[in-house]
């Protein structure tokens, strides 16, 4: 333990970051799986909403710092190539 008050303080903002960080790394992961289980049932309208969720969280996170902007872009082009070949545009 510290023997600096600033050092306890810094430790307390520390520990209230990490919970948030993982709880924001946690909810990504959710929505990837979700998008993931309605692309295995074909559903194309919760695939999308699904894929949505998982791009608005991932740009989020990345500006925030909590992951990287280069694996945040990543995953975007993973999932959306997945959505692609999975529902291919008809023109």
């Amino acid at each position: 333990m510290p023997n600096i008050k600033q050092q306890e303080k810094r430790m307390r903002q520390a520990e209230r970051r990490r919970l948030r960080n993982k709880s924001r790394k946690s909810e990504i992961k959710t929505y990837i799986k979700k998008f993931h289980a309605s692309l295995e049932e074909g559903n194309r309208e919760l695939c999308q909403t699904y894929l949505m969720k998982s791009i608005k969280a991932l740009d989020k996170a990345a500006s925030d710092g909590i992951i990287h902007k280069n694996n945040a872009a990543n995953k975007k082009s993973k999932l959306t190539l997945r959505y692609q070949k999975a529902f291919p545009k008809i023109n």
